[in-house]
């Protein structure tokens, strides 16, 4: 079974989506923040992370750095609010596999997703 991780700090969404991927035959993974995600990449095998952009504290691009740091091969989709274009070069720069503008159309997020880990 692949293990997604989502990275939000909108529980709504963390919810959404948790729900989509557990319907997928995902093992989910929340996270609100950066230091809670680094912390379950440490602690279990994750397959995928989906990562807002725009998180209060450490951000979207900050955490993907570090992520790509120790778990280079680890794909990462990040999620952005429409119209954040450099961040989106930039994410794709540090090797961001995917991204998707929110609001997102969810079941094109999760044929991507899907395509990409299975």
């Amino acid at each position: 079974m692949k293990h997604i991780l989502i990275v939000d700090d909108q529980l709504g969404i963390r919810l959404l989506l948790k729900e989509v991927f557990t319907q997928e035959g995902y093992e989910v993974s929340l996270a609100a923040n950066g230091y809670e995600a680094l912390e379950l990449i440490n602690e279990h095998n994750i397959d995928g992370v989906l990562l807002d952009m725009k998180i209060p504290g450490m951000d979207g691009i900050q955490i993907l750095k570090l992520i790509k740091e120790q778990w280079s091969d680890l794909p990462v989709m990040m999620m952005t609010a429409y119209g954040e274009l450099n961040f989106i070069e930039q994410a794709q720069r540090l090797g961001a596999s995917l991204y998707f503008t929110k609001p997102f159309d969810v079941f094109e997020l999760r044929d991507s997703v899907n395509k990409l880990l299975k």
